[in-house]
């Protein structure tokens, strides 16, 4: 239903800038386009049809008729649907853009997100806090919102994270493509996570794939957490260094314990989603049973421990360029970057 109202509130945009830059004051005098019947508003009569003819004659090099209809201006927004405050800021936002053309682009871009289904109120939010898009090409949108239907986005749920996540439209669609296929074959998620992944953490496009895969086989090997609790938990909205500190704190309090080989614990685990999807007071008092200034100590610990620890890393990896035979890595899905357990022999 939105989608079909902001389809028609292009429409008359369009209708409106047409007849504009067709007509002269004269022949708009004797007929008024109707946003509602475009053969109606450029075509009222015969008369006015031999009139439109002579005018546009006579008004060949007149301003009028030479402005583009892709002009950008205030008066071209409010025809949108904006509100005259709203158009200026988006207009004073364009021009304070230089070297990539953005007032060529920014009226098309404006088209596709209305007839997306946003209205104009959620559209200007949207450009401020991505004004990355008014350089996008209408072509370039078209594309990555299409691969985003074919992997599930479907209507509503995309709506949402354009809304929230504007930058997922900044992505190119070889990357989206392969980000996706890095899901499913490197992670092992299913088709169905791997939308459900881009519906809830949409940022995973823009991040490093080295780091995404360190995280997953991290809470894969380390936490002993499968596939589906990483969904319910909504994993790739935190930081690879959030899940560690979590983990390790209540791993050195004795409170998660990693699960051998049947998957077996002595102790029973906290659930992922109680680790993660908590504020850092509910976190401390009903998990970790811990005050904050504990917290804070061990975390500025760890941050020393893993820069030693990425330190040693570094100089154990330039070694084993000499040695190859002291290097024996278990990898169980395949990835050659990312958490690897290691075997001292």
């Amino acid at each position: 239903m939105g989608t079909a109202v902001a389809a028609r509130q292009v429409l008359r945009w369009a209708v409106r800038r047409a007849a504009s830059s067709l007509l002269s004051p004269l022949q708009l005098g004797r007929c008024h386009p109707q946003p509602q019947c475009v053969g109606c508003g450029l075509f009222c009569s015969s008369t006015s049809q031999s009139t439109l003819q002579s005018t546009q004659h006579n008004y060949k090099l007149s301003p009028v008729s030479e402005k583009p209809v892709t002009e950008l201006s205030p008066q071209s927004l409010v025809d949108m649907g904006f509100t005259d405050t709203q158009a200026e800021q988006i207009y004073e936002a364009v021009s304070r853009i230089r070297g990539k053309s953005p007032a060529k682009h920014a009226l098309s871009t404006l088209s596709v997100l209305f007839i997306l289904g946003l209205n104009p109120s959620s559209v200007l939010k949207l450009l401020q806090k991505c004004p990355e898009l008014y350089t996008v090409k209408e072509s370039q949108l078209q594309q990555r919102i299409g691969i985003l239907r074919k992997l599930g986005l479907v209507e509503g749920s995309l709506q949402r994270v354009v809304a929230h996540y504007p930058q997922i439209l900044t992505v190119p669609v070889k990357t989206i493509k392969h980000v996706t296929v890095f899901l499913r074959e490197k992670c092992l998620f299913t088709a169905q996570q791997v939308t459900n992944i881009l519906r809830d953490s949409p940022g995973v496009l823009l991040e490093d794939l080295g780091q995404v895969e360190y995280k997953f086989q991290y809470v894969y090997f380390r936490m002993g957490v499968k596939q589906a609790e990483m969904m319910k938990s909504r994993l790739f909205r935190f930081t690879l260094d959030e899940v560690r500190c979590r983990h390790c704190f209540l791993e050195r309090r004795g409170l998660y314990q990693t699960p051998d080989k049947k998957g077996q614990t002595i102790i029973i685990n906290p659930k992922l989603d109680t680790i993660l999807n908590v504020d850092q007071d509910t976190f401390l008092t009903a998990v970790a049973k811990a005050s904050a200034e504990e917290y804070e100590v061990f975390q500025r610990l760890m941050a020393r421990e893993w820069q030693e620890q990425e330190k040693e890393y570094g100089s154990i990896e330039a070694d084993s360029d000499d040695d190859e035979e002291d290097d024996d890595e278990e990898d169980e899905i395949g990835g050659k970057s990312g958490y690897r357990k290691r075997r001292k022999k």
